[in-house]
């Protein structure tokens, strides 16, 4: 039976994400549930045709939650409605955060950096990954007089997470009732991908002959 190695290899990269992510949250209140109703529907077709404006810089647009309750407390009703927007323009997504900001009842969270499912950031970072584990392979093989002979198997260490671990991004947050916010540059933040891959191979026979003097 050939000799094996098992050898652990890893990768770790940080690349320009390749979407942003934010929330919108449209929200009213008052005494009487049907004027709440009435006026959140009117203005979350306001908030729907400011961002229709945006066209194709918003590559997926989600309702995300509907809530019409009772603030005890306060005795009034409270309805707000959530939607979540995916921006592959950064351009535009500095335009877009002041402008909706600066809309009545409206509240932004995000933008939480992302990059896109099977995107080639991770294929690149496995790559990356088996190309260190094979190099480690030779290197264990090397020492003992022997090279590698044949690949058995290619694994990732954690099952059913692609080998690839997404390092979870910050987000800022935007108040409409505070007032427009200024302009916006954004400094998008760059996101590490990390991955770790298990590699057997098969080695030729070792040379122990200098290892035993």
């Amino acid at each position: 039976m050939q000799p094996t190695i098992v050898v652990r290899g890893e990768a770790v990269r940080e690349v320009p994400p390749e979407i942003a992510v934010i929330n919108v949250s449209v929200t009213a209140r008052g005494k009487n549930k049907d004027a709440v109703l009435a006026r959140l529907t009117e203005q979350s077709a306001v908030l729907r045709a400011e961002l229709d404006a945006y066209g194709e810089a918003i590559e997926r647009r989600e309702t995300a939650g509907v809530q019409v309750y009772p603030d005890f407390k306060k005795s009034e009703y409270v309805g707000n409605v959530d939607t979540t927007v995916t921006v592959a323009d950064f351009g535009a997504l500095g335009e877009m955060l002041p402008r909706l900001a600066g809309m009545a009842q409206v509240s932004i969270f995000g933008p939480w950096w992302q990059l896109r499912r099977g995107s080639k950031a991770g294929a690149e970072v496995r790559r990356a990954a088996i190309t260190d584990a094979l190099d480690r392979a030779r290197e264990y093989a090397s020492a003992v007089g022997a090279r590698i002979d044949k690949l058995v198997e290619i694994s990732d260490e954690i099952a059913g997470a692609g080998g690839v671990v997404p390092i979870a991004a910050r987000a800022m947050a935007f108040d409409a009732q505070r007032g427009p916010a200024p302009a916006l540059e954004l400094d998008p933040q760059r996101q590490t991908v990390q991955a770790s891959v298990l590699v057997r191979v098969t080695i030729t026979e070792p040379d122990l002959s200098e290892q035993s003097q």
